[in-house]
């Protein structure tokens, strides 16, 4: 495999450039080949150009800071990519609509009872599904355009979202167990297309 500029090939898809705070951008204990495997990465997308990235996760444990290896700029970390993405009206096509990942748009609102209820239950499917899917939350009272889009007409309501369109819709609160296999079986039908 042949090194690449200003990073390293981590298997086949993505340059990634990890840089030190305060050090300069540069790479520490890389070499030319991957020597990790691939169960020891997490799949970060990039947030300004939607590109996956695979980071190995001892290198993230060690504070480097992860760069997109197709735009070169900083990715969320592995903290932020295991919590729920706040969007709003602005900020939606980009981080939903353009997502290499699955997403779950929780749309809540912070008088909402039930909303609160479930709030911990999506928490953990963040940390649980990280790299696999992201979740979101959209504040309905703040971002009415996107509610209205969507028709959200009573909250809690979570909308499985692949590909930019929404292939399933969870109205009211429910169990984590249940909210995870619809959010799975939506996701499997939606790739077998």
């Amino acid at each position: 495999m042949a090194p690449a500029r200003n990073g390293v090939k981590l298997g086949c898809d993505i340059d990634v450039r990890l840089d030190v705070p305060r050090a300069g951008p540069h790479l520490l204990g890389f070499s030319q080949r991957c020597e990790s495997p691939m169960s020891d990465t997490t799949l970060i997308p990039c947030p300004s150009c939607g590109a996956t990235n695979r980071v190995p996760r001892t290198k993230l444990a060690q504070g480097l800071q992860p760069v997109c290896g197709q735009c070169k700029q900083r990715l969320p970390t592995a903290v932020a990519a295991t919590t729920p993405l706040t969007v709003t009206d602005a900020t939606f096509a980009v981080d939903v609509e353009r997502s290499p990942l699955p997403v779950l748009v929780d749309a809540w609102a912070p008088w909402c009872g039930p909303c609160r209820m479930i709030a911990p239950a999506i928490e953990e499917l963040a940390a649980e599904l990280a790299g696999k899917v992201r979740i979101a939350k959209l504040n309905v009272d703040e971002n009415p355009q996107t509610a209205s889009r969507f028709a959200v007409r009573s909250i809690p309501t979570m909308l499985v979202m692949v590909g930019g369109r929404e292939v399933d819709r969870i109205v009211g609160a429910q169990p984590k167990d249940a909210i995870r296999q619809r959010l799975e079986r939506a996701v499997a039908q939606a790739r077998g297309q």
